[in-house]
């Protein structure tokens, strides 16, 4: 059975709470639809990955409160992963409540947030005890590096070192992250391959189905071709 270091155990009394801890904090979802699109990517991504694992939630701009103080202001990832609470639907994330705090968030800084993605997340991230910490700056113009990991150490954030290959290795997830030319990229190095949404995944399956038929249908005309000049060679080969 697996454990997780930052569970917590926590008795609650379950209330109606929806004023104490709300469900909006009235903000934007994203700064742009290029933030917005990158966010939905990669929750898709993630969410395909860990399908087969029903242990795993999986979610996103979600309130998010770590002590059982009303009216506490929440902080809202833009994605977060929690091993071990099950997938299901929440409207709030509550630590005491889930027994744990997530085991990997991640920011898609802008520069309304970057200062405080870079500041005050990291000390409360920590503080709440998430292993891992990483950002990524869609517009690549506000933080140091346009994508960044932090790994819990001794109850403080230590920066991830760049692999040889460029990318970012997430320890929780055995996820490789990588900048490409067109934006963000994840390799599963088990599976040795890099991750699509199910969409994406779906539409290179029905790509690969087409170039196969269109070969097939290739391999079929050659071979009649081939087929009907032997028929005709024979033929001539009969009249002398």
């Amino acid at each position: 059975m697996e454990s997780y270091p930052n569970v917590r155990q926590m008795p609650y009394a379950p209330t109606e709470t929806a004023d104490l801890y709300p469900e909006s904090d009235g903000k934007p979802m994203a700064d742009t639809d290029l933030h917005i699109q990158w966010i939905i990517w990669l929750r898709q991504v993630l969410e395909g990955h860990f399908a087969e694992s029903p242990e795993v939630y999986i979610s996103g701009n979600i309130m998010m409160y770590d002590i059982e103080v009303p009216l506490r202001t929440a902080v809202s990832p833009d994605i977060l992963v929690s091993f071990g609470i099950g997938q299901k639907t929440l409207r709030t994330y509550k630590v005491w409540e889930e027994g744990k705090a997530p085991d990997f968030v991640m920011e898609f800084s802008s520069k309304r947030t970057y200062r405080n993605d870079l500041e005050g997340k990291v000390v409360h991230y920590a503080a709440m005890g998430i292993p891992e910490y990483f950002l990524y700056d869609v517009d690549r113009r506000y933080l140091p590096t346009p994508l960044m990991g932090f790994r819990l150490v001794e109850g403080a954030y230590i920066k991830v070192s760049a692999e040889i290959d460029g990318g970012l290795r997430s320890e929780v997830l055995n996820l490789n992250f990588h900048l490409l030319d067109d934006g963000l990229g994840v390799y599963a190095p088990d599976a040795g391959e890099w991750l699509q949404t199910p969409a994406e995944a779906a539409a290179a399956r029905a790509e690969q189905a087409e170039t196969r038929a269109q070969h097939e249908a290739e391999e079929r005309q050659k071979a009649e071709a081939e087929a009907s000049r032997l028929r005709e060679e024979l033929a001539r080969l009969k009249t002398r």
